[in-house]
């Protein structure tokens, strides 16, 4: 089989990565290693307003569960800091619905599709590559001109084409639960030791269920895993409300820090498996749809010459649309995780007056969090934090 591009994964990215490269006239193969688009899941399932966007779709029924507008953020001792946007900034969505959805939209563009098929070896060059996949215990070896990988959080395509492993990745578990929820129309974040290096949630589905997870910096999964049962069993607020039992659960990895180079000769690297993801909330889908768009019109407008230096043009667009923002986001991660919980308390502390949560409120942003940051450095917005302000100030700029 000849084709102009493979796209290797199913997910969200590569399904608007091989759309987009088919809308721009390129024959495209999109080959997906499990039986069904969507499972297993993998995510959260909170995509902020923005994201869905993005996506070139509207909220619908057929994947949004629940809307919310605000979080109220829980330090380790202190009352929480409620933050009120107002409006519907994310949604609550079925992944399994919402990869579907895109899935079909490459598939309704032109978009060949194999299912079951695992990427096994590839032979890559300046011209033309050779993707050697497993299909129904058959071997096939099908060619391009260029190929996309968009297989996760673990690529085994990055590795194959040497381009090495993301800095990090944080383990992470979920379940999905009977849980009692103050206002569905609020997520509730925990940060602390007590979800090590990064936070723990809750997300409404509806009143009654939420999905109650964290992910962690630091630790392994088994530990994780112990936290989250902590969590479940003896958090003052969180036991309060669990129900017990549990209707869903979800395992998983979160990638931080991109790969120094998401290119080779032959092939471009998107999504999970480049480490495009926001450091500060551990969400993928805004900034790798972003870069998937990015690569599949790259991939398009390629002559003969598959060239690493002809692919680096993809590189480049995609740091000038989000690598400021994914750095920004790895140092505020960095110093986040280096905070005890008495300093926890004292950062959200001072945080929760009526300007600071007004500031919060107007520049806060899932996607672009460097906008609040950099308001929030004004270590005169708080007389008691201007030691903190300052050493957050010298640690992110």
């Amino acid at each position: 089989m000849q084709y102009d591009v493979i796209v290797v994964g199913g997910g969200p990215v590569g399904s608007t990565a091989a759309r987009y490269a088919c809308e721009e006239g390129a024959k495209v193969l999109l080959i997906e290693e499990h039986a069904f688009i969507g499972s297993p899941v993998g995510c959260t399932g909170l995509l902020s307003t923005r994201a869905v966007k993005e996506c070139d779709v509207e909220p619908s029924d057929d994947f949004v569960l629940n809307s919310v507008r605000g979080a109220y953020v829980h330090p380790p001792s202190e009352r929480p800091l409620p933050i009120d946007g107002g409006k519907t900034k994310a949604y609550v969505v079925s992944r399994k619905m919402f990869d579907r959805t895109l899935f079909r939209m490459a598939a309704d563009a032109g978009v060949d599709v194999m299912l079951r098929t695992r990427a096994t070896g590839m032979q890559l060059s300046n011209s033309s590559q050779t993707l050697s996949v497993l299909e129904k215990g058959n071997v096939q070896n099908i060619r391009a001109k260029v190929i996309i990988a968009a297989d996760g959080v673990r690529s085994n395509m990055a590795k194959m084409a040497g381009l090495g492993n993301v800095q990090r990745i944080m383990p992470g578990i979920q379940v999905e639960a009977p849980y009692r929820s103050d206002d569905p129309d609020f997520v509730e974040l925990f940060v602390g030791s007590k979800a090590p290096g990064f936070f723990a949630w809750t997300v409404p589905v509806d009143e009654h269920i939420s999905r109650i997870g964290l992910a962690t910096d630091g630790i392994n999964g088994p530990e994780t895993n112990e936290c989250l049962q902590w969590l479940l069993q003896h958090h003052p607020h969180i036991a309060a409300r669990y129900q017990g039992g549990l209707t869903d659960m979800v395992f998983g990895g979160i990638p931080i820090g991109p790969l120094r180079r998401t290119y080779a000769d032959g092939i471009m690297v998107v999504g999970d498996a480049a480490g495009q993801t926001k450091p500060t909330s551990g969400g993928g889908i805004y900034t790798g749809v972003l870069c998937a768009k990015i690569a599949g019109k790259a991939a398009a407008s390629l002559d003969d010459d598959a060239s690493a230096g002809n692919l680096q043009q993809y590189e480049k667009q995609w740091k000038a649309a989000i690598g400021k923002e994914l750095s920004m986001g790895m140092k505020i991660h960095d110093f986040i995780k280096g905070l005890s919980d008495s300093e926890l308390d004292e950062l959200l502390g001072a945080m929760n007056t009526p300007s600071i949560v007004d500031t919060i409120t107007e520049y806060g942003d899932m996607d672009h969090p460097s906008i609040l940051i950099r308001k929030m450095l004004d270590p005169r917005r708080s007389v008691h934090m201007v030691k903190l302000f300052t050493a957050f100030a010298k640690a992110v700029l």
